[in-house]
């Protein structure tokens, strides 16, 4: 009872302004059941989160460990994101038959489609180890020695914790490394594709839409989990069967009305919501701007050559949605950091803090300087972090840079160990085809010539690497004549000849790859950057985790008044608030939901982020809905006040009475910054409603037997 009320203290005086926050599942009996029925909640907070009867929880499933599935059928059907399943569904498609373009709609269990690597995982339980995680750390031990003996007392837990056949664990720090919980999941690897709307549905509006409100994406994909014939996690097998879960959703056919009650439930991935005021001012004015700055420039790349080129553009469909997604977010965080005022509302909150402190003798003797000392170290961090930003972002883009990271893994494991060299060449022969089927040299050619032009004008001259200089300086400082005899010069760009290489000589093939101008160029830069940049990072860094650990524990003693909850970290989390409007500008005012209309006005034939096929406009015109639409019109999307970020993508949306009305896809554009600073008065996210994802399914697709699976209900 002890560690519950230490634990539980984290929370406790939060629970009069609960909208805000992403809370632990099985905190919420004590903590936010009661706020959560105020604002109209049905069921308990044990029918969320029950380990010893079937609950919410195990009809969630973090999805490929970037995104969150549900569960919607006895027979193991998992909801997500159609960006979430996009990987799955572009390695399916090829000129010849495009699921991207046309969609996919398995008829029978056996037409569903295989997909390697692909796992969904559940939360089995959820237990507070704090005491054990943290026995023997004392406040005068290096950050190296608290994590060595962190370590240590975690690999206890490890070895003395009992685990199920299928079961593993792990051990995930909160509020700053003050607490510590510990997960026991439980994943299936045979994860097959059943079903894609075809891209002008689930990717709508690509990216002028992406991050915006109103929005008119039916964003979502159906996937099936197999087990064995005990319904136990099995690799992939002709002979495994549909999963039975211990809990589906069952789905609302009642909709969305202002103000309802709504929740989400899902893995969210990483926020920063108690970052001291210069951390925050850097993201705004620094960090942000650079990283924005260089994919405006990869973007502009894959464009080119996109648009012009069907094949690739499948190619590059993938990357450019990932690079696009962030590029995009990053701008609005800008814009609503800067419209929220979020500096000034942290140099605010450090005053108040700071004068309660001094009011408290004791709490000033343990924590007094703790935040000058922090905003003091995130100063110091300033020039090395810009650099870092701007080389991790433009060195990433370049995927000959990738090839060659990958040979000089192989390299440093052939110096090592002969062996497992062996084993590292299978690994890479077997993940190579994959790398390129989606590679093109002149694309990445001129990918090349872009970064290395940020490289060279943007990164403070006292930080570039001399060797690339003196090749730059060598071709006439010419980036088009340098690019040219790169990629003419590098066996790495031939897919067949690099393969051939491995296979049949590879201590050789590495041995002269390692002299190459490419290999040198970039083992070069990237020794450069360890040397002034991650050294200095790798300085700093550590003083700033202790003072802001500290700063995080003298925060929840200091203000008891104000609302603490743990920033996401990839866990089991739910969310909750309203539906809800929002005004982002002067005379503009969003209303909650949008319908098929809005679809049809935002039509461009043959445009490839608003084109709509034949087959849609009909059913639209003739308002053949089924019993999806209402009054004559078709719910697309709706908005609510609930706190999210990435990973929430795929997640349920749940209502009142814990049935699931939508699928989270997205937040507002100029509330992105929730993941710095949540303000309900811009912050909403985005929910394909869960009526157009079952007209899609059912009427445009002609997948019936899929709803057959499904359990509909009409909530009193």
């Amino acid at each position: 009872m002890k560690k519950l009320f230490i634990v539980v203290g984290f929370f406790l005086s939060i629970v009069a302004k609960a909208d805000e926050g992403m809370w632990l599942p099985q905190l919420l009996e004590k903590i936010n059941e009661g706020r959560m029925k105020k604002m109209g909640m049905k069921i308990s907070a044990k029918d969320i989160y029950d380990i010893n009867n079937g609950s919410l929880k195990d009809a969630i499933v973090s999805f490929g460990g970037f995104c969150t599935g549900e569960l919607i059928s006895n027979q193991g059907l998992v909801l997500t994101n159609h960006h979430c399943g996009f990987s799955a569904i572009q390695s399916h498609s090829t000129i010849e038959n495009n699921i991207i373009e046309k969609g996919f709609w398995a008829k029978t269990n056996k037409e569903e489609l295989a997909n390697k690597g692909l796992f969904v995982t559940f939360i089995k339980s959820i237990t507070d180890v704090s005491d054990k995680v943290l026995a023997g750390v004392t406040k005068n031990m290096t950050e190296s020695e608290r994590q060595s003996t962190i370590d240590k007392n975690i690999k206890q837990i490890n070895d003395a914790t009992k685990l199920g056949q299928f079961e593993k664990l792990f051990v995930r720090a909160f509020f700053e490394g003050n607490a510590y919980y510990l997960f026991i999941t439980e994943t299936f690897n045979d994860v097959r594709l059943v079903g894609t709307p075809p891209n002008f549905i689930g990717n709508f509006g690509v990216d002028s839409d992406n991050w915006t409100w109103p929005r008119h994406t039916g964003d979502f994909s159906m996937f099936r989990i197999y087990a064995n014939k005990n319904n136990e996690p099995a690799d992939y097998s002709e002979n495994n069967i549909p999963y039975t879960p211990k809990r589906f959703l069952h789905i609302s056919m009642k909709g969305v009305k202002e103000n309802d009650f709504t929740m989400i439930f899902g893995f969210p991935g990483k926020t920063n919501e108690y970052l001291p005021s210069e951390a925050v001012q850097q993201i705004v004015n620094i960090n942000d701007p650079a990283k924005i700055y260089v994919r405006d420039k990869a973007l502009a790349v894959l464009r080119k050559y996109m648009h012009t080129d069907k094949a690739i553009k499948i190619q590059y469909a993938a990357k450019y949605a990932s690079i696009a997604n962030a590029w995009k977010k990053w701008q609005g965080e800008v814009l609503g950091l800067t419209k929220t005022k979020a500096v000034e509302k942290k140099l605010k909150h450090e005053s108040t803090y700071n004068t309660k402190l001094k009011a408290n003798t004791t709490l000033n003797e343990n924590y007094a300087g703790v935040l000058e000392k922090l905003n003091g170290a995130y100063k110091n961090i300033e020039q090395f972090g810009l650099v870092r930003d701007y080389y991790l972002e433009l060195v990433s883009k370049v995927e000959l840079f990738s090839l060659v990271n990958r040979m000089v893994a192989l390299n440093n494991t052939y110096k090592k160990d002969a062996k497992e060299f062996k084993n590292a060449v299978e690994r890479q022969l077997n993940l190579l085809p994959d790398f390129y089927k989606n590679y093109n040299s002149e694309v990445d050619k001129d990918m090349f010539i872009e970064m290395m032009d940020i490289y060279f004008n943007k990164i403070s001259k006292r930080f570039i690497d001399a060797n690339a200089l003196e090749q730059f300086y060598k071709n006439e400082s010419d980036l088009k004549k340098w690019a040219n005899k790169i990629y003419a010069e590098s066996i790495l760009v031939n897919s067949e000849k690099t393969l051939n290489s491995l296979k049949t000589n590879p201590e050789e093939f590495i041995n002269n790859l390692m002299q190459s101008e490419v290999v040198v160029l970039l083992n070069s830069m990237n020794t450069n950057y360890r040397e002034k940049i991650a050294t200095q990072l790798n300085k700093i860094q550590p003083e700033i985790d202790n003072l802001q650990r500290l700063y995080m524990k003298a925060q929840m003693e200091v203000m008891k008044d104000k609302k603490f909850y743990p920033d996401a970290n990839s866990t089991l989390r739910v969310t909750y608030g309203k539906v809800d409007g929002y005004s982002p500008a002067d005379g503009r005012v969003y209303k909650f939901q949008t319908y098929l209309d809005g679809v049809m006005e935002k039509y461009i034939p043959g445009d490839y982020e608003f084109d709509v096929d034949a087959k849609l406009r009909a059913l639209y015109e003739k308002k053949d809905y089924g019993i999806y639409g209402v009054n004559g019109k078709m719910p697309v999307c709706f908005i609510a006040s609930n706190h999210t970020t990435g990973g929430n993508s795929g997640s349920p949306a749940l209502n009142a009475y814990g049935n699931l009305i939508g699928l989270n896809f997205d937040r507002g554009w100029e509330g992105t910054m929730s993941d710095i600073n949540y303000d309900a008065s811009l912050c909403r996210n985005i929910m394909v409603d869960i009526r157009y994802v079952l007209f899609i399914i059912d009427k445009y697709a002609g997948a019936g037997h899929l709803i057959k699976e499904m359990k509909l209900v009409y909530d009193k």
